[in-house]
């Protein structure tokens, strides 16, 4: 009982921000008593006016007193939320959760920006994202400290994020050159550093995920420390996901280094559960393969029974995909996995302007051509659409069109 007394207590110490609200309410309940037993009881009509005014009162400040006190505890809960209507914070939280049960599959920064548009219509989405990144700051992060690589973790932890704009950018801050921390990012090291802490690189994951209010999770495709090994036509092979694009060479496959790593069981969860799977979009070789050469994954979501939908790159990537069509895409896909991995091939139909893809061809990069026919005539429904923008000079996919074009797909289940 003292123990009791004691937590009730705690809820008046100073510094919490709601005895006024619970004044308020107390004192909106009091009125409402008052001139509820007063309206029973006095039969001259101003006075029953002067008690309804006063009942009236009391709904009004109880109301308020509740609408405040809610919004002390959601505002510690979700700081994002700062600001904005009671109602369309409950509304919203409540709309998210009801969202599809998407898996998008993938790594870099395609994966980040498609991540972006998905969480406007749901809280329900897994990111499951390859580990076999070993260059810039992960590399060096994974060679020092003998962690995985912390870089595309961390762009999807931040495009998932409702955390507010500075924390999303905290996150995103990179050193200058000038400084012993030169080319890391305050998020590589807030990850490296939690993995230390916890002594475990999917625990630092989901604490992070707490700290940026994600809507929905991050998850490894698997926690074993693997490279990527890509071997050429020519049949000479490179170790490394950032020199595989380097050598300039056509490309015959790639495997893992160990060839069977263990997929993370929430990885594989989140498959069984989703209603769409999304493979991209990303680099065909370095950030979608690497997590469907995990046996465990390529087979799950091969036989998963969602609506499985290829992003498929719109310009083709040098050293990666020279030369590529959209058909070359889906064979390099299916070789490394299952016949059955995708239902769906999304392809880009909007015009790019002649001006940007001249400054591409002078990186040997060009529009990937669309072969629809020989797609479809291997069993897949390919599907056009306008998804891309132009910012800066470069193309990027919109990740609100994007997001509205695979959410159509639910409409199938």
């Amino acid at each position: 009982m003292k123990a009791l007394s004691i937590g009730i207590l705690k809820w008046l110490y100073p510094g919490i921000g709601i005895k006024r609200w619970i004044g308020l309410s107390t004192f909106g309940v009091i009125l409402l008593i008052l001139g509820t037993a007063n309206l029973r009881s006095e039969e001259f009509w101003l006075i029953q006016l002067l008690d309804a005014l006063v009942v009236i009162s009391g709904i009004i400040i109880l109301i308020l007193g509740i609408k405040r006190l809610m919004r002390s505890f959601i505002t510690v809960v979700a700081p994002s939320s700062r600001g904005a209507e009671l109602v369309d914070i409950l509304y919203q939280k409540k709309h998210l959760s009801r969202g599809p049960r998407i898996v998008a599959v993938g790594g870099g920064t395609g994966l980040s920006v498609l991540l972006s548009g998905l969480k406007v219509y749901s809280s329900n989405i897994s990111a499951v994202v390859t580990v076999a990144d070993d260059g810039g700051s992960s590399g060096r992060l994974r060679q020092q400290f003998d962690v995985l690589p912390p870089g595309d973790i961390r762009n999807c932890l931040v495009a998932l994020a409702d955390a507010p704009a500075l924390m999303r950018d905290l996150f995103q801050f990179r050193f200058d050159k000038n400084s012993e921390f030169s080319g890391h990012s305050f998020g590589n090291l807030f990850l490296t550093v939690m993995t230390r802490l916890t002594g475990d690189f999917e625990k630092a994951i989901k604490e992070t995920s707490k700290v940026l209010a994600l809507r929905g999770q991050v998850i490894p495709s698997t926690l074993d420390n693997v490279k990527l090994v890509a071997h050429y036509q020519d049949g000479s092979t490179v170790v490394g996901e950032n020199l595989i694009p380097k050598e300039l060479k056509p490309i015959n496959r790639v495997t893992l280094s160990p060839e069977k790593p263990s997929a993370t069981p929430d990885a594989l969860r989140a498959v069984k559960d989703a209603q769409i799977i999304v493979l991209g979009p990303g680099s065909l070789y370095t950030s979608i393969i690497p997590n469907l050469l995990i046996k465990e994954i390529s087979q799950a979501v091969a036989e998963s029974g969602a609506i499985k939908v290829y992003v498929c790159n719109v310009m083709t990537q040098p050293g990666e995909t020279d030369n590529y069509s959209v058909s070359d895409h889906v064979k390099a896909l299916s070789g490394h996995s299952w016949p059955r991995i995708l239902d769906y091939c999304l392809v880009n139909n909007g015009e790019v302007p002649q001006e940007v893809l001249r400054r591409y061809s002078q990186q040997s990069s060009q529009l990937v051509v669309n072969d629809r026919r020989k797609v479809e005539s291997m069993g897949y429904r390919v599907v056009e659409d306008d998804f891309t923008m132009i910012q800066d000079g470069v193309i990027r996919h919109d990740p609100e069109k994007l997001a509205r074009i695979i959410l159509s797909f639910i409409e199938e289940i």
